[in-house]
């Protein structure tokens, strides 16, 4: 660890000034297991439709941590009590509450680690930091675990509305583009408060919390479930998944060995241990484009096209429905590809293939947004608002794709 930390502020696009709180928070920022969150994109592929989109976990990382500080002095100038300790797991469980993201974030969980989440190795790497740090993460990752008494700390980690989701929301917007998701992140904090351990909205943002709500249905359908951005995620997957698949079949394929390592291993949460995190903790976005850059060029005709789908962006044609898709719509484009290029099935179904992506802006049954009226009742906010639609957005909508090749491959 360095004890060199004299830089105490970032430079925030969104908030301006960002103050590092202590010197343990420096120097968890300064470890390589933060700083790589550089090279993570936080959304993903979707600079392939916004081309602002192109900040990182890290940007969003040091935004949650700099909404928790205020969240901390809003709640304490309420008279709640929050210790210095308390403090310091708050901050550090939601400055490495993404740190177990993969390359493009979501793309890796589907395809060469299995049924092991990014928040599962995000706790993988608390746990290492911990021994590193002398047992000094041992509140936040309780924090993080949600094992803390205190409920309404958990809560300022993962709920409905939690600090993660007032940055993210925030900041998407920001490189995005797109203003319906611009929330008053600050307002919505100023409102916050404790009852019998629970976190509340104050009867006075009850606005702010209903336009937190819409701009979360608007993000998903306009950002993070935009169609082309769902079948370039598609692609990366099954980029990864063949790779893998011809890497098991004794294929030669040139990529970096933190790669080549995914690529020749079954990882699941068993067999993830603190190897695997090492090894982990050596990929990023930049090992997932240098191979694809290689791979476009590779004699297999699945992985090359694939490849030069998305170095290009010439994507897979992508239809959206609110009916399920019948198979044998399916089954006409497939046809056509195999008899067209001379390939199987099994190679045309990653070139065709259909899925289905829900937008549910407000999980009612799960967890509630409380607000706490004036009269001192404390109700929830489909119940306590006065706008019909947020009834509505507790309810999920699934919507249908269909996705194929285009006319030329």
């Amino acid at each position: 660890m360095s004890s060199n930390n004299k830089l105490k502020i970032f430079n925030d696009p969104i908030y301006g000034f960002i103050t590092i709180p202590n010197s343990l928070i420096f120097d968890l920022i300064q470890h390589k297991y933060f700083q790589r969150l550089r090279r993570i994109s936080q959304m993903g592929l979707s600079y392939l439709v916004y081309p602002g989109a192109h900040h990182t976990r890290f940007h969003h990382a040091l935004g949650s941590m700099h909404l928790m500080q205020k969240a901390i002095n809003v709640l304490r100038f309420k008279g709640v009590t929050i210790s210095e300790d308390e403090e310091n797991g708050l901050l550090i469980a939601i400055l490495l509450h993404d740190i177990g993201h993969g390359p493009f974030s979501h793309a890796m969980e589907h395809s060469i680690v299995n049924d092991i989440s990014h928040e599962e190795i995000s706790l993988r790497f608390m746990q290492e930091l911990n021994k590193e740090f002398n047992g000094s993460l041992t509140l936040a990752i309780s924090i993080f675990q949600k094992k803390y008494p205190r409920k309404f700390m958990c809560q300022l980690i993962s709920s409905q509305l939690d600090m993660d989701r007032a940055d993210y929301l925030k900041r998407d917007s920001f490189y995005t583009g797109v203003a319906e998701g611009n929330i008053n992140s600050e307002r919505l904090i100023t409102m916050l408060n404790v009852v019998e351990d629970e976190l509340v909205v104050e009867e006075k943002g009850i606005y702010s919390v209903e336009k937190f709500l819409v701009a979360r249905r608007f993000m998903y359908w306009q950002v993070y479930l935009h169609k082309t951005g769902v079948v370039a995620e598609q692609l990366l997957m099954r980029i990864l998944k063949r790779a893998k698949e011809l890497v098991g079949a004794g294929e030669e394929l040139r990529c970096s060995d933190a790669l080549m390592y995914f690529m020749q291993s079954v990882i699941n949460t068993e067999s993830f241990n603190s190897e695997t995190l090492s090894v982990f903790s050596k990929l990023d976005d930049y090992d997932i484009v240098a191979a694809m850059k290689d791979w476009q060029s590779h004699k297999d005709f699945v992985l090359s096209n694939l490849c030069k789908m998305i170095i290009d962006r010439d994507l897979l044609k992508i239809k959206m429905k609110n009916k399920s898709i019948k198979t044998s719509e399916l089954m006409i484009h497939t046809k056509a590809l195999m008899a067209k290029y001379n390939i199987s099935k099994a190679e045309a179904d990653y070139f065709v293939f259909y899925g289905e992506i829900t937008n549910l802006a407000y999980q009612n049954k799960k967890q509630h947004i409380n607000i706490l009226l004036k009269s001192g009742k404390i109700k929830d906010i489909t119940k306590a608002s006065d706008q019909l639609n947020l009834k509505a957005l507790s309810k999920p909508v699934t919507k249908y794709y269909m996705c194929y090749p285009k006319k030329k491959m």
